[in-house]
């Protein structure tokens, strides 16, 4: 395939960059894999074609996707900086170096690791650099012994045996934690002797008063706060104080709303970062950057978290730690402080909409990027209303609801969240539109029924003329806003065919 070369026979003089580099790419891709060039094509103009509300997906700028392909790639990077495996390391120093400082400076925190590769990675690193520091160190300063290596099998089994019994205390999967919260079909609800709080079965909001008793009588070693699907703010500087009185460390996951500290639109008491001992996050929803992770740290525990590999990781990935810089820099900017905010403005007009449709807003409302709808009332599965609405051009996910019956599969629910439309520039307006759309959608869904008569939890009719009006309205809406409106996709379509 000659794609490059057709594209540069039709240009002018001065061509645009960044249809320039993606045509180079694709041509690269495409002279090994046209399938593969045609998919990633495709990936674009069906990101176009459909209103992006998953809430933890976003859109990154070129910069950070142009410093995410290269031959960093290439490069083995084992240990932190200035204390490598590999030799040939020292531009990925630089670039680690730089990502970390960009990090604190952004944050204000104390020290941040940037090699994790995944927010349930950087979990991972901060769950066995609490265990070491907290558990290990103790133990083999009482055996007076400084490595590993030199213990006896019976000092090590004492050591695993200690690491392995200890209490993890954090939110409920059902009511809003994350998979890497302690849930039972996870490493960490199999690493901890794992135990829950709980939100109001009324409100759908955290108890605070449940959460201390839940400490005092659980006293675990690891206090984690933070959230997959929760819509309220935390007040970190109570719960610190409850962490203290039973001398839990506190770590927060911060991986959804770090966008959002990092803008200043979630600040004071709501920031975790001045209270908590670790802060763990992806780098990829509201922060914007590349997928990936990253740990925030008070200074004592910076030596742990800096050996996450060989700990739990492998080689870091450098072509991802400097686009994580080029994240953390734009972030920095008056820019994105605006973003920040827009992103909760949409968020709470799009809520409110939907409260005034009849549709039941979990919390009533919302004060981050997330929005959590239940549809049990309407007599669907969130798997219902998932499908449908992706029909019409919406593409969120199906959530649970507090207390959900419907298990993890099916759910009551649906989770979905502003961070990507207002990247593209939408507004007040746009969310309206959006809200009375997918209302429209939503009570015009009927459940069938399975062989056996009962009602599908899975299966659905959507009225013809519903989806039609859904379909045109939301290309209405895409098209005055463009994702990357720089590239232009029709030009592959002589290679690729129907797109």
């Amino acid at each position: 395939m000659e794609i490059l070369k057709d594209y540069l026979a039709d240009q002018p003089a001065e061509l645009n960059a960044e249809m320039l580099t993606f045509v180079a790419n694709i041509d690269m891709v495409a002279k090994k894999s046209p399938q593969i060039a045609k998919r990633i094509v495709k990936e674009l103009t069906d990101q176009r074609s459909n209103l992006k509300l998953i809430a933890s997906e976003n859109y990154c700028s070129p910069a950070v996707q142009s410093a995410m392909g290269n031959l960093l790639t290439d490069k083995y990077a084992e240990g932190f900086v200035g204390n490598r495996f590999y030799a040939g390391c020292d531009n990925v120093d630089e670039i680690e170096r730089l990502a970390s400082e960009e990090a604190c400076k952004l944050f204000g925190c104390e020290h941040a690791y940037v090699q994790p590769h995944s927010g349930a990675d950087a979990n991972l690193v901060a769950f066995w650099a609490i265990l070491r520091k907290k558990v290990q160190t103790p133990i083999m300063e009482r055996l007076e012994k400084t490595n590993l290596l030199d213990i006896s099998k019976e000092e090590w089994d004492e050591i695993r045996a200690a690491m392995g019994n200890q209490k993890l205390l954090g939110m409920d999967l059902f009511c809003g934690g994350h998979l890497t919260h302690g849930y039972r079909h996870n490493v960490s609800g199999q690493m901890f002797d794992a135990h829950y709080y709980y939100v109001d079965k009324e409100t759908g909001v955290l108890d605070y008063d449940n959460i201390r008793q839940r400490l005092q009588e659980v006293k675990p070693l690891i206090f984690l706060v933070g959230f997959s699907a929760y819509t309220r703010n935390i007040d970190y500087s109570l719960l610190r104080q409850y962490a203290d009185e039973v001398g839990a460390v506190m770590m927060v996951d911060m991986a959804h709303f770090a966008g959002l500290v990092a803008g200043g639109a979630i600040s004071g008491k709501y920031n975790p970062v001045p209270y908590a001992d670790v802060c763990t996050s992806t780098t990829h929803k509201t922060l914007r950057g590349p997928r990936g992770g990253m740990v925030l740290c008070k200074t004592e525990y910076a030596e742990y978290m800096d050996k996450g590999c060989p700990h739990v990781i492998g080689g870091p990935l450098p072509h991802v730690m400097a686009a994580k810089a080029i994240a953390f820099k734009e972030a920095g900017t008056d820019e994105f402080k605006a973003y920040a905010h827009n992103i909760i403005k949409n968020s709470q007009a799009l809520a409110a909409a939907l409260v005034e449709k009849g549709l039941d807003v979990q919390t009533g409302g919302t004060d981050n990027h997330i929005v959590l709808v239940s549809v049990e009332d309407m007599g669907l599965t969130g798997r219902q209303a998932e499908d449908a609405l992706r029909e019409c051009g919406l593409t969120l996910n199906r959530n649970t609801m507090p207390f959900d019956t419907n298990g993890p599969w099916y759910t009551s629910g649906l989770r979905f969240g502003t961070a990507a439309v207002t990247t593209l520039g939408m507004g007040k307006s746009q969310v309206m539109e959006i809200a009375d759309i997918m209302a429209g959608v939503l009570k015009n869904i009927k459940p069938n029924l399975t062989k056996k008569g009962a009602v599908s939890k899975a299966k659905y009719t959507l009225d013809a003329g519903v989806k039609a009006d859904a379909i045109k309205r939301v290309k209405c809406i895409l098209d005055e806003f463009v994702l990357y409106p720089d590239i232009d996709t029709t030009f592959f379509d002589k290679y690729f065919g129907d797109r």
